[in-house]
């Protein structure tokens, strides 16, 4: 077939095909800082599709705006409708949700991590989700115990 008869960089229509950002089908457990997290990306959500909602659709780079907003607005809708709060139990002295754990690795590597919910989830800035292999591993774990990870076993040396 010719090119002469194929819609190459209809910006247009790749707009409206924009794909939904993929929504977890694990629970959504969040520390309350995650929650404050997920209703300040709603409120950008939803600020950002006002404005492209006000600058109407003419222009191919509104269409894009306005596909990118809705999108992000159903899915911070989303988390939000699904958000669950989570409260750390002061009781507990083994690891458990929202908990910042340190451990030292067989090489002799010590890394600190604090254990949250997905959308907060950062292990540049020190927390992973609670779904990541290495904090299923910790749950339950008190200081000094020891827990199979990937890479090897560590061993917990504070829970904060």
């Amino acid at each position: 077939m010719s090119v002469a008869f194929t819609k190459e960089g209809d910006s247009e229509a790749f707009a409206a095909d924009l794909p939904d950002r993929p929504i977890s089908p694990h629970p959504n457990l969040v520390t309350a800082e995650g929650l404050a997290q997920i209703e300040a990306e709603l409120a950008s959500a939803r600020a950002a599709y006002a404005a492209a909602q006000s600058a109407g659709g003419a222009a191919d780079g509104d269409r894009t705006a306005m596909a990118r907003a809705t999108r992000d607005l159903r899915y911070w809708s989303a988390r939000r409708a699904s958000a669950q709060p989570m409260e750390r139990d002061p009781g507990k002295t083994t690891v458990q949700f929202g908990d910042r754990v340190t451990f030292e690795r067989e090489d002799g590597r010590v890394q600190t991590f604090r254990i949250v919910g997905e959308d907060e989830a950062d292990p540049a800035k020190g927390s992973i989700s609670y779904i990541a292999p290495i904090a299923r591993a910790l749950f339950g774990k008190a200081v000094g115990e020891t827990a199979a990870a990937p890479g090897g076993e560590i061993e917990i040396t504070a829970i904060d």
